[in-house]
């Protein structure tokens, strides 16, 4: 709270308190700040010391005041006073950041668990055969020969012979010369996007969906494309009405445990959109960061596909750790020599030890026995965190399932967030998984961090101050 001891006015603090989130990018640009009587109820005071800071926000230039919707971040490299237009169009909104999205969902305002955070908690990945695997690796007389010279550019060959035989087993037949290893799933990701993507082309991807994946997009200058994401797959009739008018290059998509719905993907769809992806000539990258918590029987495009206008991606840092970064795809041959050059160009190579060690980790079943206790844990945290939400009055807009949960709490989350931060909690509002950062009611959950009572009280208690 602001300090009414203190010598520096009441209006000062606050608007330093804004300036302070903003630097720190908790508020990025296009994030909207809370009303002038929601601010003045978080912060115990009167609705001319509000309007007062938000006047000083706006003349240095840190704020946008847009008539009738409130006061909007404006983007850091733009902080210069706002001429006046003749036009009466609202500005549109400011590209998302991308370095300004990571900072702000990595940044840990407390040691209480985070419900906006991706990953598993700490205790959940301290698995022993992590360190074993590499002190195995470490101590083999290969290792000076590996250390002194630069390794295969696609990868170990032993963890690409272990990943076809994995992809192979769950009905994706990739060759390991068909595999490329990574620095995690994103890296793959950018690959995939700069070799087949230049500044102007259109790409199709999931709404909500992964607010990284918008953001690095639209660092990448090309324009995306939004397809609603429903419960059985991606609107193909969006698909379509693009793929006739704009010409997409590419689609992004989650088959299998979609973040943040947690939505799969069933068989007609996934037939549909590979046959619109060779009618229209676009790739479709499938990116399947959280298959290894989905059911052996999940649909996959490339399976149905056969990696022809499909390119596969996956990796280990969701269920290893988030610093063990060992990701993948799984590459059409026509475009596996292009993709390696992007690789060549940007890392050269990746890391052998980890790689090793993964191979390791996978040939002796270890892998395969964490994932199995992982998902035990996963369970009964999903079952408690349901309970409780439901029980502080959310509604889940997509059935619970994997590691995230869809969450409509009846207020702007965008608001909540900033106020829940306050009391040390990390939210993810529904605004990051759209690509224009519209404010809304929903937001994601982590259900491995949200199993605390008092995180539920502490937002019903925080929803009610809005309402």
């Amino acid at each position: 709270m602001l300090s009414r001891v203190s010598s520096q006015p009441l209006t000062d603090q606050l608007a330093q308190r804004f300036v302070a989130r903003m630097r720190d990018q908790l508020l990025v640009a296009g994030a909207r700040l809370p009303s002038v009587r929601q601010c003045a109820q978080m912060h115990g005071v009167s609705a001319s010391t509000v309007v007062a800071a938000y006047d000083w926000l706006v003349a240095q230039g840190w704020v946008e005041a847009r008539p009738n919707r409130g006061f909007f971040v404006r983007d850091r490299v733009q902080r210069t006073p706002l001429a006046l237009s003749a036009s009466s169009e609202l500005p549109s909104p400011p590209p998302v950041n991308a370095a300004s999205l990571i900072r702000g969902m990595f940044h840990q305002p407390s040691a209480q668990p985070q419900p906006g955070m991706g990953v598993f908690p700490p205790d959940w990945l301290d698995a022993d055969f992590l360190s074993a695997a590499l002190r195995k690796v470490v101590a083999s007389p290969a290792l000076r020969e590996s250390s002194l010279r630069y390794r295969e550019p696609q990868g170990d060959t032993g963890l690409r012979e272990a990943l076809s035989s994995k992809l192979a087993s769950m009905g994706l037949h990739a060759a390991p010369t068909q595999l490329i290893t990574t620095i995690g799933a994103t890296h793959a990701l950018d690959i995939i996007s700069r070799t087949l993507l230049r500044p102007g082309d259109c790409v199709m991807v999931e709404e909500p969906g992964w607010a990284i994946e918008f953001a690095r997009l639209q660092n990448l200058g090309v324009r995306i494309l939004p397809v609603p994401r429903l419960e059985s797959g991606p609107d193909l009739d969006v698909v379509e009405r693009y793929a006739q008018m704009h010409a997409p290059k590419m689609m992004v998509s989650v088959s299998v445990l979609h973040n943040p719905t947690g939505y799969g993907l069933s068989l007609p769809v996934a037939h549909q959109l590979v046959n619109l992806a060779h009618r229209y000539n676009f790739h479709v990258v499938e990116d399947d960061t959280y298959g290894h918590m989905a059911p052996a029987h999940a649909v996959r495009l490339s399976v149905l596909d056969g990696l022809q206008k499909t390119i596969y991606v996956s990796g280990y840092a969701k269920i290893l750790a988030p610093s063990w970064r060992v990701g993948y795809m799984a590459a059409p041959v026509a475009l596996k020599d292009a993709f390696l050059d992007t690789k060549l160009l940007s890392t050269l190579t990746t890391p052998v030890l980890f790689e090793k060690a993964l191979a390791l980790c996978l040939a002796q079943g270890a892998i395969r026995r964490h994932t199995e206790r992982l998902l035990q844990l996963l369970d009964a945290a999903r079952g408690r965190s349901v309970q409780l939400a439901l029980a502080h009055g959310c509604q889940f807009v997509a059935p619970p399932q994997g590691l995230f949960g869809w969450v409509d709490v009846g207020v702007d989350t965008d608001v909540l967030a900033l106020r829940m931060h306050d009391a040390g909690y990390l939210l993810a509002p529904g605004s990051l998984f759209h690509a224009d950062r519209r404010p809304g009611s929903f937001m994601r959950v982590n259900f491995a961090s949200t199993q605390d009572d008092r995180f539920w009280r502490a937002l019903a208690k925080t929803r009610a101050a809005l309402v």
